[in-house]
């Protein structure tokens, strides 16, 4: 089965069940479906969205986006990740007054809703498990996630049978809306350090930057920018001075070597002949950030 066609099942899947869950969480009065509907929902966005954007981001480079469409991809992955935590919040702020002022469930609707949903999930992770795509993997791990939800429900709804422990609604709400923050903040924080581009996650400038200087021949690095587009392809702009202008070639390449192997695939490279333009351009770099300062601070 194609991973397109996978997408846009899982997304309708997880689009109609958040639907459900919604209706049915306000029908038989429980937090915990309601919860569960934020992070449906929040899922079929991320699904229908990658699944939309990355058409975008597969495009090539043209005048108007002269680096490219990769960021598009990560568009999605923010915009999820906003709805989630947002919802999650919400879900929160209205659960901590339940938990003193615990509501009557009808828990006979939950355990039938809870059976559906997991006939539901098993049966899409079924589909998808047939895939070995690292999209794929990631789907199916997903829908294992529901249907332990749902499990939890159902034990909720089982319990309620034989007791009156309404405030297990709430507390099961609270759970789930803790579990969708503590992996929607990480994903929102690494997404944003990509559009702010910082340096990629697990590779250490000081250290790239003091192997550059190793590098035979090369007598001081004044620049050295690492950043990537969409997470994935890395980046590396080096100003470099070297020793002799005989070996810059040499040089170049292995400046280009050691690049790739930390895992960068665009490398571009500046070089200057001597210490005196090397230092000369440095000046020009500080006193340009000099004068931007200045400059803000005339404005205030």
């Amino acid at each position: 089965m194609s991973s397109k066609y996978e997408d846009w099942l899982a997304f309708f899947l997880n689009l109609s069940f958040s639907i459900v869950e919604f209706i049915a969480g306000g029908i038989f009065v429980s937090s915990a479906v309601l919860a569960d509907s934020v992070h449906d929902l929040g899922d079929a966005l991320a699904i229908g969205l990658s699944a939309f954007l990355e058409t975008i981001s597969n495009r090539e480079e043209d005048s108007r986006y002269t680096l490219g469409y990769k960021r598009f991809s990560l568009l999605g992955a923010l915009v999820t990740a906003v709805i989630l935590m947002t919802g999650s919040g919400m879900v929160i702020l209205e659960n901590i007054s339940k938990l003193f002022h615990p509501q009557p469930v009808n828990d006979e609707g939950l355990l039938w809703l809870g059976i559906i949903a997991i006939s539901v999930n098993l049966l899409a992770s079924l589909v998808i498990r047939k895939g070995q795509t690292k999209n794929e993997s990631i789907l199916s791990l997903h829908f294992l996630e529901d249907t332990l939800g749902w499990l939890a429900v159902i034990l909720m709804a089982i319990v309620l049978r034989f007791t009156d422990w309404y405030i297990l609604d709430p507390l099961l709400s609270l759970a789930i809306s803790f579990f969708i923050l503590s992996k929607a903040i990480p994903r929102f924080w690494s997404t944003l350090k990509i559009f702010l581009d910082a340096v990629p996650e697990g590779v250490d400038i000081k250290q790239v930057k003091n192997d550059l200087e190793q590098l035979d021949n090369v007598a001081s690095i004044n620049q050295l920018n690492l950043w990537t587009m969409d997470g994935l392809e890395k980046n590396a702009i080096v100003h470099v001075c070297i020793e002799h202008v005989n070996h810059m070639e040499n040089c170049k390449e292995a400046i280009r070597t050691l690049l790739k192997d930390c895992g960068f695939q665009n490398v571009t490279i500046e070089v200057d002949e001597d210490l005196a333009t090397h230092r000369a351009h440095k000046r020009n770099i500080e006193e340009l950030e000099v004068g931007q300062n200045q400059g803000h601070g005339h404005h205030h």
